[in-house]
């Protein structure tokens, strides 16, 4: 079974992301193996959450639309577009000038993202300066209204930090900084929070959740955790084993939910309900791949 995500927040408009029959395969000393497979959908600028096991194709899904898949990986669609710009055959140029640009991404560990050996500031004037959005003469303002934007106090100070000199969760806001520099059109939370601790977590999607409001994005929120996407996505798609199980409206999943591994997910959360009670083993049928 493969359900066909196709709603657009602009009725009649051009959809901001446009997949169809998306593939991704990777060559391994065992052969061949299809990771992704034939996975399409529609959004506009809405907030879309993708939820699904570890392994069932989430992320390498969205990271193909930046060229950040290893080289072993091979990707074929019919379809691949960003508010009607074509995203595939793009050279490495071109896939480095649509990142930042076009499309943010937060990733689960902030330090993949920020240089260890540059203080927070100058890698966001960098940003500033690579996409040319500021004046020179106003690019410290800006890296102190940026920090300022994710709520991050004493920006001046902060600036002139090294990653490794602030938290987890200021890590994670420099990053979101960083990334909002550019005012890209689509920003991708990737497990952005799965690293917090439960109040961190739920400060860091509400400031994304402002952001994308205030700014107008699209956000493509990456997750496991079904309770946090209720809360903070207009939709969501259930993935499997390559594939899109499902699509939800993310405030009534519970009742809308129809697909037996979508209700094996939710049956899998722990309840304070029944503390102490093992969990439900969640089954799998080989047809849903049929």
């Amino acid at each position: 079974m493969n359900t066909v995500a196709t709603h657009t927040a602009s009725q009649g408009g051009t959809p901001l992301l446009e997949i169809d029959n998306l593939r991704i395969a990777f060559d391994t000393p065992q052969g061949r193996t299809e990771a992704v497979r034939g996975v399409s959908l529609r959004m506009g600028r809405e907030r879309l959450a993708v939820v699904g096991e570890s392994g069932s194709g989430k992320s390498i899904t969205f990271r193909s639309l930046l060229g950040l898949l290893p080289a072993s990986a091979s990707v074929s669609a019919d379809r691949m577009r960003l508010e009607g710009q074509d995203l595939l055959g793009l050279d490495a140029r071109a896939q480095r000038a649509l990142r930042g640009r076009r499309i943010g991404m937060v990733v689960q560990d902030p330090r993949q993202g920020l240089d260890p050996l540059m203080t927070i500031g100058r890698q966001l004037a960098e940003m500033l300066r690579l996409h040319g959005k500021v004046p020179r003469q106003g690019v410290r303002q800006r890296v102190r209204d940026l920090l300022a934007e994710v709520h991050i106090r004493e920006p001046e100070r902060v600036a002139d930090l090294y990653p490794h000199q602030v938290s987890g969760g200021m890590a994670q806001r420099a990053m979101l900084a960083m990334m909002l520099s550019a005012e890209p059109d689509l920003l991708i939370a990737d497990e952005a929070t799965s690293a917090l601790d439960a109040v961190v977590r739920h400060h860091m999607l509400a400031l994304i959740d402002e952001q994308v409001r205030l700014r107008g994005m699209g956000l493509i929120l990456i997750s496991h955790d079904l309770d946090l996407v209720a809360r903070y996505a207009d939709r969501v798609i259930v993935m499997y084993a390559g594939r899109v199980m499902e699509e939800l409206p993310a405030g009534g999943m519970a009742l809308a939910a129809t697909h037996p591994y979508t209700r094996g997910l939710m049956a899998c959360r722990p309840s304070l309900d029944h503390l102490g009670e093992a969990l439900p083993v969640l089954e799998r049928d080989p047809a849903w791949l049929n």
